[in-house]
């Protein structure tokens, strides 16, 4: 009985110690065992690195950094036919850079090739280029003229044909605005004609070339005059009067300038 009391008591006291489970037929020295140490934690898995991204391409800035880099009119060719982010290109058949006398006073900007430019590879060769010539003609200058008093130099806002003859997108003409900044810089011309409103919207900003027409603005440093194009005379006869007196407007320009 004595040994029961003995027993129940030595159990107690291990309870108050912390033994909750009693295993094994004999006793086991605890503190001869070496210490236990917890099982490490299943490794955390590790989340993936993100996946390395690439910054959007930025056409306006390479285009820009394109036509910087070009030191020449050749090379500013080269690097606009190479310039690949333009979705316009991948439909048109020629690039169409520019036609007339390299260094002309007066350099016109139109919108873009139509079907017989981009057959042909040079601006203003269909009918309504041929209007622009007899134009010309009338206040004694001409594209083929070598002297730059004469002569004419002229290019687009894209160099190539949107599809159908559409009206150029906002973000192909944004892409193509720097090449046409480099172009005027490099063809040093002493006068502008924006023709149409595909190319006041470039260099201006705005449109409404019924509005435009005929008021001088300045462009790039240099006086610049808002026209009509000469598609829109073929289809509105009736505004070759304005034409006309913007023609004159042109002519008097070039002449007051030193």
């Amino acid at each position: 009985m004595e040994s029961y009391w003995s027993d129940l008591a030595l159990l107690d006291w291990q309870v108050e110690l912390g033994a909750v489970d009693a295993i094994g037929d004999a006793p086991v020295d605890r503190t001869a065992l070496e210490a236990v140490k917890p099982a490490p934690k299943a490794a955390e898995a590790k989340a993936p690195p993100p996946p390395v991204t690439t910054e959007a391409l930025d056409p306006v800035r390479l285009a820009r950094d394109a036509a910087a880099a070009a030191a020449d009119l050749e090379a500013l060719a080269k690097a606009q036919a190479d310039f690949d982010l333009c979705e316009v290109k991948r439909g048109a058949r020629n690039f169409v850079f520019s036609d007339g006398t390299p260094g002309a006073r007066v350099m016109i900007l139109g919108e873009a090739p139509g079907a017989n430019e981009d057959r042909v590879g040079k601006p203003f060769v269909g009918e309504a280029g041929q209007l622009l010539d007899r134009m010309l003609a009338a206040i004694g200058l001409d594209r083929a003229a070598q002297d730059p008093g004469q002569g004419v130099y002229i290019t687009n806002v894209l160099p190539w044909r949107p599809p159908g003859n559409a009206t150029p997108g906002k973000a192909d003409v944004a892409m193509m605005v720097p090449f046409v900044e480099r172009h005027v810089a490099l063809a040093a011309p002493d006068v502008l004609v924006l023709m149409g409103n595909t190319p006041c919207g470039a260099m201006l900003g705005r449109q409404g070339i019924t509005r435009m027409r005929g008021t001088w603005v300045e462009v790039l440093g240099r006086p610049a005059l808002p026209m009509f194009h000469p598609a829109y005379l073929l289809r509105n006869t009736a505004a070759k009067r304005e034409a006309w007196a913007d023609l004159l407007a042109l002519k008097a320009k070039l002449r007051d300038m030193p």
